[in-house]
């Protein structure tokens, strides 16, 4: 049995979840799966949009040969050669001797760097904007480098107007028999997700981002078919909207994003207080993370969407606690920018802490300190509640200035 399904006439879904995943890219938990998504154009000619990870190309062969009806494969578009993506490419060549392979340069470089295959009389070389007929349906090929390696290009269907969009679009997260994002519902299912996807696996490339949107802006596309996440067919705007914010680096929403370290509880207590003092003063959007329990990859998609920060850690060893010097380093290697902070030391003996989480929030652009550090000797003392309230209100002020 196989488990192909129709998107429109001629054009099928053939990709699979796999729910037992833990960890995609050996790094970022997945709680609910992932979906690897992969595309058939039954026309005069048949062509596969991408493959699928290694853990379920069964399942894909079985959705390919589903979708064939006992034709083969005329053309395969490799739109992004990272493996989850690309496993089931020998498989396919083995499977359709007279298969011809589809992408660019770069990616047959990578093709030929991951895989010991020959394939030199099958490769189709195109370039930006070069088209390929499959009778009806014509594929026209369109380069997004470093969205998010420098080989990936979409591939815009011009009959259809449908747009098949490499790791653009795509989310975290299995489907569950609904293909399409307005058949379920995104914004509690996927919308967290398709952020921490586009933070953590995108998120340093937001020019290249940018120069992507704008081809995109320059086409009629009725569909976004992504290799991630469900496949968009109403309200195109609303993703094409958050992926424009999250490129340029902009907050979604004002609110404050509370992430601390604290070994006994000291410095959780004044991250606490100055939450409740928040609270106090009417901001209404709060959330608290420990960084020794909490992924650094949540984190920083929280940071994506809200508009303030408040950092706070004791020193460890003369330097940073270490979670909190890892959640900044990957801050700063996702280019997240244009945030507000304030932050909290603490340290018993040589206070260190407020200094290096300064100096690592500097390397980033456009942060904004609303507050000199609050700085703890073991603990917050009586003495330093009026500063902890001043720190808090300039937070709040900030947060809630029209």
């Amino acid at each position: 049995m196989h488990g192909a399904q129709k998107i429109i006439p001629g054009v099928f879904y053939i990709g699979a979840s796999d729910r037992r995943l833990a960890l995609f890219e050996n790094m970022f938990p997945l709680p609910n799966g992932v979906a690897y998504n992969s595309y058939l154009i039954q026309d005069e000619k048949v062509a596969v949009l991408d493959t699928v990870d290694a853990a379920v190309t069964r399942t894909f062969l079985d959705n390919v040969d589903g979708a064939l009806q006992g034709r083969g494969v005329d053309y395969l578009v490799v739109q992004h050669m990272e493996p989850d993506h690309c496993a089931a490419i020998t498989e396919l060549c083995h499977r359709f001797p007279a298969m011809k392979i589809v992408g660019n340069a770069k990616t047959f470089q990578l093709l030929r760097q991951f895989y010991e295959l020959d394939v030199e009389s099958r490769l189709l070389e195109v370039k930006e904007r070069d088209t390929l007929p499959l009778g009806k349906h014509t594929l026209r090929f369109l380069t997004a480098p470093m969205v998010h390696w420098p080989e990936v290009m979409f591939t815009y269907e011009e009959r259809d107007k449908l747009l098949f969009t490499a790791d653009a679009f795509g989310a975290f997260g299995a489907l569950s028999g609904n293909l399409f994002a307005d058949q379920l519902d995104f914004d509690g299912l996927f919308l967290d997700e398709a952020r921490r996807y586009y933070v953590n696996i995108v998120g340093k490339y937001g020019p290249q981002v940018q120069a992507a949107l704008k081809k995109a802006a320059d086409l009629d596309i009725a569909m976004l078919c992504p290799l991630h996440g469900p496949v968009w067919r109403n309200k195109l705007d609303y993703i094409l909207e958050k992926y424009d914010l999250w490129s340029r680096y902009e907050p979604e929403q004002r609110g404050v994003v509370l992430a601390y370290a604290s070994m006994y509880g000291n410095t959780s207590l004044a991250v606490s207080l100055i939450a409740g003092r928040l609270a106090e003063s009417g901001v209404a959007d709060l959330r608290m993370y420990d960084v020794s329990k909490t992924h650094p990859s949540a984190i920083i998609a929280e940071a994506f969407k809200f508009s303030h920060l408040v950092l706070a850690a004791p020193t460890y060893n003369n330097g940073l606690y270490y979670g909190m010097e890892n959640l900044l380093r990957e801050m700063a290697a996702l280019n997240l920018q244009n945030r507000k902070a304030a932050l909290v030391g603490n340290g018993s003996w040589a206070p260190a802490a407020h200094t290096i989480m300064h100096k690592l929030l500097c390397e980033m652009k456009g942060i904004e300190f609303l507050a000199p550090p609050l700085v703890l000797r073991s603990s917050l003392k009586p003495c330093q509640r009026e500063e902890m309230e001043k720190l808090a209100d300039a937070v709040a002020a900030s947060v809630q200035e029209k």
